[in-house]
C-alpha cells in the first residue's frame, strides 16, 4: 500500500453551519476551494474540530459527499467515520469509500471507554469492513480513551489496512512510541498545533491541524520550512502559532477556531448548542491573537512576492 501520498498540511476542516445551525453545503464548497488555494497536501472532514458529533447520520455522510466531490482527488481526503459503536463506524467508513474517500480517520469510540482489547477488535472490525486504508484517532483529552502504542501494532499485525494514528493526545513520547512499535512503517500525523513541529521531526508524515483552518498558507510555510531543512525558520513559525492554541482555553471547544475564522474572513458559521459563542471580552483577546498571527501571514505573502 502506497501512503506516500499522506503528508504535510491537512486542515482538520470545521463544519459549516448557517445561522440557525443548518449544515451550510455551499460554504463546505466555498472553504474547501480556498483550503486548495492555500496549497494544503489533504483535507480532513468531520473530525473532532469538525463537530462530527454534533451530527446526524445523514449529515454525517452527506458532509463527507459534499467535501469529497469538491475536493474531486486534487488532495487525498482524509474522511472522519468514527463512532461510539462499531457497527456505525463501520457504516460511515463504508459510505466514505463509496463516495471516494481515500482514508478513513476513525477516532476512538467515546463515553463507553472501551478496553485496550476491545479497540483491537474495533479497528480490526472496521479496517476489514473497508478496502481503503484506516488510520486510527487518539484523542484522549476528549474522549477519555487513550490508544498505547503497543494497541496499535495489535490492530496493523491484525488487518493490512490499518496504516497509522492520528495523535492529539499531546504526549510526546508515546507518539514516538506509535512508530517505534508499529510492526511495518507506519504513517503518525500530529492534532496538536503546539508540538506538530516536533513530531514531525521525530517521524511524523505531517500535521492533522486546526489552526490551518484559520491560517493554512502559514502552516504550509511551516512544512516547506521544515521539508527544505531551515529548522530555525520551521521553529520560528511554530512559535507564532502557540497563542491560538493556548487561546482555545477561553472558550468551549470548538469555538476558538470557528471565530478566530470569521475574524479572518473565513467563516464556518456558529458553533451548534449547546455550545455557544465567545463573550465580547474574550473575543477582543481573540482578535489581539489573530491580528498578530496575521500580521506573520502578510509579512510572508509580501516577502515570496518579491
Amino acid at each position: 500500500m502506497n501512503l506516500a501520498k499522506f503528508h504535510g498540511v491537512v486542515p482538520a476542516m470545521a463544519t459549516p453551519f448557517t445561522t440557525d445551525h443548518r449544515l451550510d453545503e455551499s460554504r463546505v464548497r466555498e472553504l474547501v476551494a480556498d483550503y486548495l488555494d492555500a496549497g494544503v497536501h489533504g483535507l480532513s472532514v468531520a473530525g473532532s474540530q469538525g463537530e462530527f458529533f454534533a451530527l446526524s447520520p445523514e449529515e454525517h455522510v452527506r458532509l463527507l459527499e459534499v467535501a469529497t466531490a469538491a475536493v474531486d482527488g486534487r488532495v487525498p481526503m482524509y474522511a472522519g467515520t468514527g463512532a461510539v459503536t462499531t457497527r456505525d463506524a463501520i457504516r460511515v467508513s463504508q459510505a466514505a469509500e463509496a463516495m471516494g474517500a481515500d482514508l478513513a480517520l476513525v477516532i476512538t469510540p467515546y463515553f463507553a471507554q472501551p478496553s485496550q482489547d476491545e479497540l483491537v477488535a474495533h479497528y480490526t472490525a472496521v479496517a476489514k469492513a473497508v478496502r481503503i486504508p484506516v488510520m486510527l484517532y487518539n484523542n484522549p483529552p476528549r474522549t477519555s480513551v487513550n490508544v498505547l502504542p503497543a494497541t496499535l501494532a495489535r490492530c496493523m499485525a491484525e488487518a493490512d489496512n490499518i496504516v497509522g494514528m492520528k495523535d492529539s493526545s499531546g504526549d510526546l513520547t508515546q507518539a514516538i512510541e506509535y512508530l517505534l512499535g508499529a510492526p511495518r512503517p507506519a504513517l503518525l500525523f500530529s492534532g496538536r498545533d503546539t508540538i506538530a513541529l516536533a513530531m514531525m521531526l521525530h517521524g511524523a508524515a505531517g500535521t492533522i491541524s486546526p489552526a490551518a483552518n484559520v491560517f493554512p498558507r502559514l502552516q504550509v510555510r511551516l512544512y516547506d520550512a521544515l521539508r527544505r531543512g531551515d529548522l530555525t525558520e520551521a521553529r520560528r513559525l511554530s512559535d507564532v502559532f502557540a497563542p491560538l492554541r493556548a487561546a482555545w482555553a477561553w472558550g468551549s471547544f470548538p469555538v476558538v477556531i470557528k471565530e478566530a475564522m470569521t475574524l479572518v474572513g473565513r467563516s464556518a458559521g456558529p458553533t451548534r448548542p449547546p455550545i455557544g459563542a465567545l463573550s465580547a471580552a474574550r473575543r477582543e483577546d481573540l482578535a489581539a491573537v489573530v491580528a498578530r498571527i496575521s500580521a506573520e501571514e502578510r509579512a510572508g505573502a509580501a516577502q515570496a512576492a518579491r
